[in-house]
Order: structure tokens, then C-alpha cells, then sequence
């Protein structure tokens, strides 16, 4: 299981001491005397605020090994550091504006600013697990990248790309991140990955019959329920699929399927358009004090033509959650549409 560093202001110093010094299996505490807390039916406990942020990235380059060299480290997490210190300097006020349509630069700005740096958290540490610093989130397969898509995944992919020819058309073509339906990539999952941007954080609650995980990116509310499953009737396609949990000793394995077909659609912009036989497995263990080993696994046979999975350690939040209020008293998804009624106008096409 791998061990992440923490976001900016996620605690990473003392989640690497205590990876150093893990096990890396199911402890029942560590070298400081840590016990493994339990709900009152006995199980661990969960509950809490955690973050996944890092600026590991889901694959692994090409060429790279699983584990950096500490003077890989050094250079990566420096860099990162020049980064946003150079993006947190102060900006001249005497600047001039950005060119008419921008710059020609891409992201979340526009090309012509926007996010000041200061609300971005896209996680300044290496991932680590068992003090071995890691280049990949993924584990499998062993060079760390996601297989190739099977002939009917590369049929889905071209149908899903296809709708952007029209992306401005309606509602309906603009991202489910855009529209503020989901998180923009996949926080809330599953598979639950860092969206290396802002707000990877998480609160997890637990009873009897329930576990929830609510989301800070845009403010999403996962419930998964313990117990025998009992499949979703035909046509029923939540958010988040239909996921059923049990207790495998110390550990919360987590059963996902029946995923909605609009959520695997915009997953073709991270790895790939899941068909409705996508089947995700989750695994939560308490690793200490500080950390929430998350294990995950994708089969679907339609789409991929292996199975792949990774591993995403959960670091003690030293924060809070805050509301998400992504687009009340928002106008952006209107104007878009708008803007685009008004270019067809000037140029003849509307």
C-alpha cells in the first residue's frame, strides 16, 4: 500500500515519520504505542478529515522506476517549491493587461488570469509508502500506466470525443465538473484520486449500516452501505455507482458497480470512457495515526484490456472542510452558451 505526502499545510512530515516506521500491513498500532481506535461494534474507526493530496501523478513516466532516489525527491519537491513561491509573489499592480482572447495559455486562468495562487493546494510532496518515495500512484500493472483500451473502449472514446464537435450546443455537452453536478476529475471517485488542482479533501462518518464520504470538490455526498448487496433495479444509475462494503478483518472493502454512464463519460479525459461493466474495489485500512492506506482496483474488460489499480494513503486533515458553492449565483454556464449564440450570429452560423 502507498504511503502519500500530504497537500500544502497536510502534515507530511509526520506521515513520512510514520511510514518509515510502518509495517505495511494491518497494524495494531505503531512504535509509539498507537492503537488502532474502534466504533463501538468493534470496528476501526475512520471517521475524521483527510486529505489525498499529492503531486505524485496517477501514471508512472515512462522510463521511470516505482521508487525515486532521495535526491530525486529533493529535486522534484524543490521545484515544486520554486513553483508556488513564484506564483505567490505579490503581482505588479502596474502590469499590463492580458492580450484581447488571452495569451494563449491554457487552464484554469484562461489565458487572460484568474486563480491567484493562493487557493491552489495541488499537493507539494512526493508520494511515499513504507519510506520508499514513490514516482506513480498506480501499482498495476507493474510499469504504472494505464492499459490500452480494447476495440469497443477506442469505439466509446471517438463517440465521447465527438460530442465536443458541439460542446457548446446545450448544457448537456459542457463537463459534469463545469456544470457542477460532480467533482472535476475523480475526487469523490470511485476510484477516489487526487485531482491535482484544490480541495482534495474528504470527511469520512460511520455507523452501523453506513459509511459516507463527503467531498469538499463540489460538495459531493458518497454513501456506501454495509451489508449483503442488494443489486439496484434495471435503469437505476446513481452518482458514484451502487457501492455495498464488509469488514475483512481491520479492513472496509468496498464493492462498486452500476456506475452512471454520463460519470464514465467524462472519465474519458482521465483515463478512458468506463462501460456500465466497470467494477471498482476499494480497500480502507487504518495504517496510524495520521494515515488511511486506500487500495483500489478497475476491472472492466469492455473498456481496458487489463485490470489496473494503485494505492492512495488518506492524511489526517489539519483543517477543515468548507462548503463548495460552485455555481450558485454562478452565470459562467449560461454565458458560455450565450457567447457561443452570439459568434454564430457574427459569423453566419446561428
Amino acid at each position: 500500500m502507498l504511503l502519500l505526502g500530504a497537500g500544502l499545510g497536510g502534515g507530511f512530515g509526520g506521515v513520512f515519520l510514520a511510514a518509515c516506521g510502518g509495517t505495511g500491513g494491518v497494524p495494531a498500532g505503531d512504535g509509539d504505542g498507537w492503537i488502532v481506535p474502534r466504533t463501538p461494534e468493534g470496528h476501526p474507526d475512520l471517521q475524521g478529515d483527510w486529505t489525498n493530496g499529492t503531486m505524485t501523478p496517477l501514471e508512472r513516466p515512462e522510463g521511470e522506476a516505482l521508487v525515486l532516489t532521495a535526491e530525486e525527491v529533493a529535486i522534484r519537491e524543490g521545484r515544486r517549491q520554486e513553483h508556488i513561491d513564484e506564483r505567490n509573489a505579490p503581482s505588479d499592480p502596474d502590469r499590463e493587461a492580458p492580450p484581447v482572447g488571452g495569451d494563449g495559455s491554457t487552464g484554469a486562468a484562461g489565458g487572460v488570469g484568474g486563480y491567484n495562487y493562493f487557493w491552489i493546494d495541488a499537493g507539494d510532496r512526493v508520494a511515499v509508502f513504507d519510506g520508499e518515495p514513490r514516482s506513480s500512484l498506480l501499482t498495476y500493472p507493474e510499469d504504472g500506466r494505464i492499459p490500452e483500451l480494447t476495440p469497443e473502449g477506442q469505439r466509446r472514446r471517438l463517440r465521447a470525443y465527438g460530442r465536443l464537435a458541439g460542446e457548446y450546443d446545450n448544457p448537456e455537452n459542457r463537463p459534469i465538473g463545469e456544470r457542477c453536478i460532480l467533482s472535476f476529475g475523480s475526487n469523490a471517485g470511485p476510484p477516489m484520486l487526487p485531482n491535482y488542482f484544490y480541495n482534495n479533501n474528504y470527511t469520512i462518518v460511520q455507523t452501523l449500516d453506513h459509511v459516507m464520504i463527503l467531498t469538499e470538490m463540489v460538495h459531493d455526498v458518497r454513501i456506501i452501505r454495509l451489508g449483503e448487496p442488494k443489486p439496484a433495479a434495471d435503469g437505476v444509475h446513481p452518482w458514484f455507482g451502487d457501492s455495498w462494503g464488509r469488514w475483512a478483518g481491520d479492513t472496509l472493502v468496498v464493492r462498486t458497480t452500476n456506475l452512471n454512464p454520463d460519470q464514465m463519460a467524462a472519465y474519458v479525459y482521465l483515463f478512458g470512457p468506463g462501460s456500465g461493466n466497470m467494477t471498482v474495489t476499494e480497500r480502507f485500512t487504518r495504517a496510524d495515526a495520521h494515515t488511511i492506506h486506500y487500495e483500489f482496483t478497475v476491472e472492466d474488460p469492455d473498456t481496458f484490456t487489463d485490470r489496473w489499480g494503485g494505492e492512495v494513503p488518506f492524511t489526517r486533515l489539519d483543517g477543515a472542510l468548507y462548503e463548495y458553492a460552485c455555481h450558485e449565483g454562478n452565470y459562467a454556464l449560461s454565458n458560455v452558451l450565450s457567447g457561443a449564440r452570439a459568434q454564430e450570429r457574427q459569423t453566419g452560423g446561428g
